[in-house]
């Protein structure tokens, strides 16, 4: 008798996975008013260890023949609080985004991680991960990729101003969401944002408008100094000036528009006086706007504040040469 052996089976190799992606597709937007369409939720970074980035992209129904400029809108909190649906309480909810789409421009508002989140600078790292998503994906949207502006309050006039500032510094894009696409900006609009966390001079504190439930996940000693935060919870000079504007002004800037109230108590109006001089010093065409007995937020200005958003949306329609 003959007995016949096979040899051992060969293990069955299956075929690898797709990798979890880095960032999400577009969808198709929802119509919102007569003047909007918008994508909602759309996660523009997926990282390991953190929460989705997300942001909403508001496209203007009633164009021209072609792709529309896009502003991105980057929301105020002191680096600690804040979301990219929630404007400054003196403003009318959505009116940033609604006028302009009425002006015919598109407007991205997004999220980044907060100060106890990520240290600098985690922040700017997720500004422009979603300034390259949005090139990435511009003819999905039909927005001009050359066309791209910055508007942000508070702690997102900081950010804007960093963004316009630092689009050629491969060393702080980050390695989040969607590669091989510019950050860079042609326009910014700084409302009321820092320009130098080393020559901050408040004439109230931040804590002022923080209660006990609010604080309460903060850890025991933490500084709850904006600048302070952002960095770490270290006063070192070297990293605030590395988180701050100021530093980075060259001669290659996109022009700004910054605004700022003469009675702002949390954000000295000398903030804006800072970066228009170092602007003005690199040859970097600027303009600042000083609103009259305005604190942050143009509190105590409100009636004035519709004509502020009127100018800052002017400033981009004449950059994006919008007729």
């Amino acid at each position: 008798m003959t007995l016949q052996t096979t040899a051992a089976a060969e293990p069955r190799r299956m075929p690898a996975p797709p990798p979890f992606p880095a960032y999400q597709v577009p969808g198709t937007p929802q119509e919102v008013s007569e003047h909007s369409l918008v994508h909602r939720e759309l996660n523009y970074a997926i990282a390991v260890g953190f929460r989705r980035l997300s942001m909403d992209v508001w496209l203007p129904r009633k164009t021209g023949d072609g792709p529309v400029p896009l502003v991105v809108w980057i929301h105020g909190g002191a680096f600690q609080l804040g979301d990219r649906r929630e404007l400054p309480p003196t403003f009318t909810p959505d009116s940033v985004f609604r006028l302009l789409n009425e002006a015919g421009i598109a407007c991205a508002t997004v999220d980044y991680r907060h100060a106890l989140e990520a240290p600098f600078p985690a922040q700017l790292h997720d500004i422009k991960a979603a300034v390259r998503y949005l090139r990435q994906y511009a003819d999905v949207f039909g927005i001009d990729a050359e066309m791209i502006g910055a508007w942000g309050e508070s702690a997102g006039g900081h950010l804007a101003a960093l963004l316009g500032l630092t689009g050629s510094r491969d060393d702080l894009e980050g390695g989040l969401g969607a590669q091989g696409q510019s950050s860079s900006v042609t326009a910014v609009v700084d409302f009321y944002g820092i320009s130098s966390l080393t020559h901050v001079q408040r004439r109230q504190g931040v804590e002022e408008f923080l209660n006990g439930p609010l604080v309460a996940a903060v850890p025991e000693g933490a500084s709850l100094d904006p600048g302070t935060m952002l960095v770490g919870g270290t006063a070192d000079p070297g990293l605030l000036d590395a988180a701050s504007p100021l530093g980075y002004v060259t001669d290659e800037a996109p022009p700004f528009l910054l605004v700022h109230g003469d009675s702002d108590g949390l954000v000295p109006h000398s903030q804006s006086e800072l970066l228009a001089g170092a602007l003005e010093r690199a040859g970097v065409h600027h303009d600042l706007v000083t609103v009259e007995g305005a604190d942050h937020c143009f509190f105590f200005a409100e009636d004035q504040l519709d004509g502020i958003l009127e100018r800052s949306v002017d400033f981009f329609r004449r950059e994006f040469r919008i007729v």
